[in-house]
C-alpha cells in the first residue's frame, strides 16, 4: 500500500511543493489568500496601531488624542452598508474613539479588553459566525491568539514581526494610514460588493 504524502497549506502533497519553482509557490499562496478573502463574512479590527498610527498626543489637561485615517472610516461605513458585521476589540479605552467608531455604524465594540479571544468568541456567538469567516487585523502581540484562529489574518505594514509572521495578508499601508481601507476594499471587490459611483 502506497503511503500518502502530507498535504501542505497550499493543498498539495509536500513532495510536489518541493518541486515547484519559487514563482509557482508564490502564485499558489496568492490563490490561497484570495480564497480566504472570498470567504470573509465579517471584519474585526484592533484600534491602536491599526485604525491609528500608534502615536498618542497628550494635552496639558492629560487628554490622550489619536489620529485616524478618513478613508478607513469610509470603508467601514461601506462594509456595514453592504451587510458585513464590523467589530472592534481593543485593550485601550477612549470615549472619543468609541464615539467616532460607533458613529460610523459599528455596534460590536469591546474596549479595555485583557483577553481578546474572550471578546472575539462573544462577537462570534452574538453574530452566529464561525472563526473561518472572519478577517481580523491586528498589529501587536495581544492580537496573536485571535490572528491564529481566524480565516483571514492581516497585519498593517508596520505590525510587529511576530504578527507579520502569522499574517495571511500584510497591507502595504501602515496603521492609521489606510490599511483598514486596503483590506476591506480588497475583500469587497473580490466578492463584487464594493460600491460603484
Amino acid at each position: 500500500m502506497e503511503s500518502q504524502q502530507p498535504v501542505t497549506h497550499f493543498g498539495l502533497p509536500q513532495n510536489q511543493i518541493a518541486e515547484l519553482r519559487p514563482d509557482d509557490q508564490l502564485n499558489i499562496e496568492l490563490v490561497h489568500v484570495f480564497d480566504k478573502m472570498k470567504s470573509v463574512k465579517a471584519f474585526v479590527f484592533d484600534i491602536d496601531g491599526v485604525l491609528t498610527n500608534n502615536d498618542i498626543l497628550v494635552t496639558e489637561q492629560g487628554e490622550l488624542l489619536r489620529s485616524m485615517h478618513i478613508r478607513d472610516g469610509q470603508a467601514i461605513k461601506w462594509a456595514i452598508q453592504a451587510g458585513y458585521p464590523v467589530c472592534i476589540i481593543t485593550g485601550g479605552r477612549s470615549e472619543g474613539t468609541r464615539k467616532r467608531l460607533t458613529d460610523l455604524g459599528i455596534e460590536e465594540y469591546y474596549s479595555n479588553v485583557k483577553d481578546k479571544m474572550t471578546a472575539f468568541r462573544s462577537f462570534l456567538e452574538r453574530q452566529g459566525l464561525k472563526q473561518l469567516q472572519i478577517c481580523y487585523m491586528g498589529d501587536d502581540l495581544p492580537d496573536l491568539p485571535v490572528l491564529r484562529s481566524v480565516g483571514l489574518s492581516c497585519s498593517p505594514a508596520d505590525g510587529v514581526p511576530e504578527v507579520k509572521a502569522v499574517a495571511d495578508y500584510i497591507s502595504p499601508l501602515a496603521g492609521g494610514r489606510g490599511c483598514v481601507r486596503d483590506i476591506i476594499e480588497k475583500v469587497m471587490k473580490l466578492q463584487n460588493r464594493w460600491p460603484e459611483y
